[in-house]
């Protein structure tokens, strides 16, 4: 079956912020979910890649890449801003970055740290900030902070499966 490609998917953004737990929760099976995708895999491995796309190092660098962004959007909502930071689509940080060159714990612990410190600022945010509404300046709709967790959890769980594939297909 063909993937849709991330920049091409749609999103129904309408979950009550009361389910912001439940986010969160999703949210923090992110790191377990990597750590048993990397089990058994050696350092060759979780750098190899197929037909010229990002190897599992290189996913996993590029979500914690993009940690920066999450927070960042957190401090868009709390400062009130008209529309969302937006991310690099060309993500250069990832493409810059020599993901290979690290181990495949060290990548992975990054994005661990980086995570955790995303999931406390989300879970401290007050009430008024959870119901703020910004432009998302890609999809070009309003999210709310339990949007944009929600937004990030899917951005996850695309980069698990692409990773999945790839503990599937490499040799």
């Amino acid at each position: 079956m063909q993937r849709t490609r991330w920049t091409e998917r749609r999103f129904h953004l309408d979950l009550p912020p009361g389910w912001m737990p439940n986010v969160l929760e999703r949210l923090r099976g992110t790191h377990p979910r990597l750590l048993v995708l990397a089990t058994g895999l050696n350092e060759e491995r979780a750098t190899e890649q197929a037909n010229g796309a990002w190897s599992i190092k290189q996913h996993i660098g590029h979500l914690s890449d993009l940690e920066a962004l999450h927070t960042g959007r957190i401090d868009d909502f709390l400062a009130g801003a008209e529309v969302l930071r937006a991310a690099d689509m060309q993500n250069r940080a990832t493409e810059q970055a020599d993901h290979s060159a690290r181990s495949l714990a060290e990548l992975i612990d990054r994005f661990a740290a980086q995570r955790e410190d995303f999931i406390q600022r989300l879970g401290s945010l007050d009430d008024a900030t959870c119901s703020r509404a910004i432009l998302h300046p890609r999809l070009q709709v309003p999210m709310r902070p339990v949007d944009m967790a929600y937004f990030t959890a899917e951005h996850d769980d695309h980069h698990l499966a692409s990773m999945r594939t790839l503990v599937g297909t490499t040799k």
